[in-house]
């Protein structure tokens, strides 16, 4: 839930700022006169505000792929940056093994293996959650001394 909770904050975030940027827009460029009393032409009259629109609407476009791609690499648990990326396969040897990337949440909560090579369309990545997996490891040192 946290990590649900900590997209859609990312996601509000991002349209507090982009809304009054576009109010702001909408307010700085008001409508010009009709051409019939006297205007700019019809063809050039909206082309500062359309623009302009579209250079919001573009940035919001951005702004949402990088908020996607950043949680998309994030520890679902602790929200933590994904390090360590171990590459696993071998593109010369697809049939044996297919490239992968494999993740690990600094402090040990789980595993996300991204699929380098997509043969049957989209994969999603494979979040694996760990128990404890420094305790494992500390034990299993311990128990060779």
């Amino acid at each position: 839930m946290k990590y649900w909770g900590y997209l859609a904050a990312k996601f509000a975030l991002a349209a507090g700022f982009l809304y009054p940027l576009a109010r702001w827009i909408h307010h700085a460029l008001p409508a010009p006169a009709p051409y019939e009393q006297g205007g700019q032409m019809p063809m050039t009259r909206d082309f500062a505000y359309a623009f302009a629109m579209l250079s919001v609407s573009l940035l919001g476009a951005g702004i949402a792929w990088a908020i996607v791609w950043d949680q998309r690499y994030r520890c679902r648990t602790c929200l933590r940056r994904l390090r360590m990326p171990v590459l696993r396969g071998n593109w010369t040897h697809v049939l044996l093994g297919a490239p992968q990337t494999q993740y690990i949440c600094p402090y040990g909560h789980g595993t996300m293996t991204v699929d380098e090579l997509q043969l049957t369309g989209r994969q999603g990545p494979d979040w694996q959650p760990h128990e404890d997996m420094w305790k494992e490891l500390f034990a299993l040192e311990e128990t060779k001394k």
